[in-house]
């Protein structure tokens, strides 16, 4: 096993604005040996973003925990090039101030007419090809849209990355191998877990969620979570992956 303490997986939303509580956020933690339970705000009912993510805040600082989260944390390569981003922790900066998600009262709806920073809903990240039903993080207003997800996550993990790069390992931007005694944040994509357990009467974005915490989990128990996280990239996918990001469990 790897080292990790705790197993969280979260199924996000980027309806409505950062305080509203939304049906489709849903996080659950795992223990090793232990089954997922789900995680719920202190006052009951549904997160809102900004509860979820001091929560989030507060396990990653507390113990060895790998983090699944269900949105895309980076862009196409494309887009760097069309913005000059030189980096990862460039393009964070830099779609925060476009799209500042973040900020009380404001929506992902509200920043799109006429917003600088956007791109071409047929474009897809190297880790998204790879998969057979990914879509682009530039594609709205779909079944199965990821776009308001992302647009609405970036900025938290910018905040993120902000107050606790000295305790959290950003995979991969922090490279492949998770640096020893971190805490571990990954991209995923519930549907490629999911089916592999029984609902047990969760709903669809609880099933997504607790699908990614017991997936790690039980990979790390068995000794294949390494195998993952380093998948078979050539070196030139491997740069590309460092800017774009990747999909855990994509290989």
């Amino acid at each position: 096993m790897s080292g990790f303490t705790a197993y969280v997986g979260v199924d996000y939303s980027g309806a409505a604005t950062v305080h509203d509580r939304l049906p489709g956020l849903a996080a659950y933690r795992a223990a090793p040996g232990e089954e997922p339970r789900r995680v719920r705000p202190a006052k009951g009912g549904n997160w809102s973003r900004a509860e979820l993510h001091r929560w989030l805040a507060e396990q990653l600082a507390a113990e060895p925990t790998i983090a699944g989260l269900d949105f895309a944390f980076a862009f196409p390569e494309g887009y760097f090039r069309r913005y000059h981003l030189p980096d990862w922790d460039a393009f964070l900066v830099d779609f925060r101030h476009h799209w500042p998600t973040d900020a009380p009262g404001v929506t992902v709806e509200a920043c799109r007419p006429g917003n600088p920073r956007t791109g071409s809903p047929d474009e897809l990240r190297l880790c998204e090809r790879w998969t057979p039903a990914a879509k682009s993080v530039f594609r709205f207003d779909v079944q199965g849209a990821v776009a308001k997800s992302a647009h609405a996550g970036l900025p938290w993990l910018a905040r993120l990355r902000r107050k606790q790069s000295g305790t959290v390992h950003f995979w991969p931007f922090d490279g492949f191998r998770p640096t020893p005694g971190k805490s571990l944040a990954v991209e995923v994509y519930p549907a490629l877990f999911k089916r592999r357990f029984h609902p047990d009467g969760r709903n669809d974005h609880q099933q997504d969620a607790y699908a990614v915490a017991r997936w790690l989990a039980e990979t790390d128990t068995h000794g294949f979570l390494p195998r993952y996280l380093q998948p078979p990239l050539t070196s030139e996918e491997t740069d590309t992956a460092l800017r774009e990001g990747w999909i855990l469990g994509v290989s």
